[in-house]
């Protein structure tokens, strides 16, 4: 099959039978499989129902984002979180607030420029993110248990490159 091109491309209508090499659809495969799974684990041991388990998953991606500011630069501001979760600074600003509400985050202003405020996270963000890491470790583990220590190894090592080589 040729596309508007003239250029050969594969006929890919089969979906039955995809490239075990084809990355793309894989890895947007996984990231639908895991979306689906964060709202139906609760990290903190308290009741779902205390918090929302929605609640909960906007707290960990903002305490993610922070982490990941932090340690691209000294500080993390508002504007970090916006970046790093890909959002406008209003909706940005709202998970920060709700975050430093429920006692995840605090807000202060930064010592190099007082106009600025920077995020650090608490004790309990702290808690809160250590325990969303181990699941995420325990969940991988458990999705690759069956496979050689070799290929576990290398493919940690591969998403952790990937990882890296799209950070922010």
């Amino acid at each position: 099959m040729r596309n508007a091109y003239n250029v050969e491309v594969p006929d890919t209508s089969d979906t039955t039978q995809a490239d075990p090499a084809d990355g793309g659809p894989a890895l947007f495969r996984l990231v639908r499989f895991w979306s689906r799974r964060w709202s139906g684990h609760v990290f903190d041991h308290r009741p779902a129902e205390a918090a929302g388990d929605t609640t909960r998953i906007q707290h960990i991606q903002t305490l993610e984002a922070v982490a990941a500011a932090r340690r691209a630069h000294e500080e993390a501001t508002v504007s970090d979180v916006a970046t790093q979760l890909g959002i406008d600074h209003s909706g940005a600003s709202r998970m920060v607030r709700d975050a430093a509400t429920a006692g995840y985050l605090t807000r202060t202003a930064s010592p190099h420029d007082r106009r600025r405020v920077v995020l650090e996270l608490t004790e309990p963000g702290e808690r809160l993110l250590a325990a969303a890491h181990a699941w995420q470790r325990e969940s991988f583990e458990q999705l690759i248990a069956t496979w050689p220590a070799r290929d576990r190894r290398q493919f940690a090592i591969y998403l952790q490159r990937l990882a890296d080589e799209t950070a922010i």
